[in-house]
């Protein structure tokens, strides 16, 4: 079984960010199901949440990236077996009332610790003969220690447990509407880096391209970016995750982007090297190695489909992995072959040396991203997004964005 290519799908509509809204809705009974699955396993009565990707994928609540620093308590959330509680402000109320629907909604501003007793004392249902919560899963990754602290001694009878990925696991089994969104943004980005590739010379800017390609995205459907565009040329290439600078774009060197584009909350990432005017012998070579490490991934992953398999996360990062190390450039290649992704950029499954050894969920979207590195020198990266359902055996290649050597500026 070979790879296969999604069709690319047309700039979402007002109908289609619609349709997903309410596809969340209805998927969030099952979602929470879930998470109080999971809570009755660990003997917790309810959970507390504060990541905003958790708070969207749970409650409905939406926050942009980054926002959460300013809205206080706003978007925070418990789940108990009953029912579902988002904490909001003045600043929020209405949003909230509209956007979680489902959910009880408590006007807290600035005054979490002195609220947390009453707080938890509501999560106990009226008439119901169940206990006072005394166990609480905490979202312990994203509390600092002072919130934990003053949480704890505000309710010293009830015991913090500190919960970890919970959520995010749940959030790695991708539904349909899911990844459509995903290969919405796919599509976004692919048209964005077409147009943005017709118009590059020699004598741009770093900065001026990674601007350019901003606006394409924008413009072709997307309500944000996935992060920050990465666009660096000729040495600075070998910078993994560096940022756009003010070098120009120089002929026969290399032009890396690192990009993604959101749509309707869900996101894209890929990774093209470009070749300005005539490439150099070296960097097609290493363009070459990079590729067959990209495809041998391909092959694994296309293989464990075929057969009904969940390979490991490792098993996969090593496929391609042998391949850069075969061809003498194994230290040039320090991070790891892929992540997952969806309403954040990086999420699970992890796929590299470090990752657990652990099947592969499915179905699920994640990254393929094999990369060399050549200090001061040069850098290349592929980077696509995939579609992995060992049930539905499928394999798709989201990223439509030509995979071979590209030449631009000519």
């Amino acid at each position: 079984m070979s790879i296969v290519e999604a069709p690319r799908v047309a700039a979402p509509t007002p109908h289609d960010l619609e349709r997903w809204r309410q596809a969340d809705r209805g998927a969030r009974p099952a979602r929470l199901a879930r998470l109080r699955e999971r809570l009755e396993r660990e003997s917790v009565q309810a959970y507390f949440g504060v990541r905003r990707e958790n708070t969207r994928y749970l409650t409905g609540f939406e926050l942009a990236d980054g926002e959460e620093k300013v809205a206080g308590n706003s978007g925070q959330f418990f789940v108990s077996a009953d029912e579902v509680v988002v904490l909001a402000d003045s600043r929020y109320s209405v949003q909230a009332a509209e956007q979680a629907p489902d959910a009880r909604l408590e006007m807290v501003y600035q005054d979490l610790a002195s609220r947390w007793p009453e707080l938890l004392a509501s999560l106990r249902p009226r008439g119901s003969t169940a206990g006072p919560v005394t166990r609480l899963a905490v979202e312990a990754g994203f509390v600092s220690h002072a919130t934990w602290q003053r949480l704890a001694d505000a309710a010293p009878d009830v015991e913090l447990v500190a919960a970890e990925g919970w959520v995010e696991e749940l959030r790695a089994i991708k539904e349909p509407a899911e990844t459509e969104r995903i290969q919405a943004a796919c599509a976004v980005a692919d048209r964005a880096l077409e147009r943005l590739a017709e118009t590059i010379r020699p004598g741009q800017t770093e900065q001026e391209l990674a601007l350019q390609l901003e606006f394409e995205m924008r413009t072709a459907g997307a309500e944000a970016l996935a992060f920050e565009v990465a666009c660096l040329s000729g040495p600075r290439a070998a910078l993994p995750h560096g940022s756009p600078g003010s070098r120009g774009v120089t002929a026969g060197e290399v032009l890396l982007f690192d990009f993604g584009a959101q749509v309707c909350g869900y996101r894209s990432d890929m990774t093209r090297t470009l070749f300005v005017d005539e490439p150099s012998a070296r960097d097609v070579l290493i363009y070459a190695i990079v590729q067959q490490a990209q495809e041998a991934a391909f092959a694994a992953l296309a293989r464990a489909v075929a057969a009904g398999e969940q390979p490991t996360n490792r098993t996969i990062d090593a496929a391609a992995r042998l391949v850069i190390a075969d061809a003498g450039h194994g230290d040039r290649f320090g991070h790891g072959l892929g992540h997952g992704i969806g309403l954040a950029t990086h999420e699970l499954p992890s796929l590299g040396r470090l990752a657990p050894e652990a099947p592969l969920p499915s179905p699920t979207v994640f990254s393929v991203e094999p990369g060399i590195y050549l200090d001061s020198i040069t850098g290349v990266r592929i980077e696509d997004l995939v579609l992995f359902d060992t049930d539905g055996r499928r394999f798709e290649r989201l990223t439509t964005f030509a995979r071979e050597v590209t030449v631009v500026g000519a």
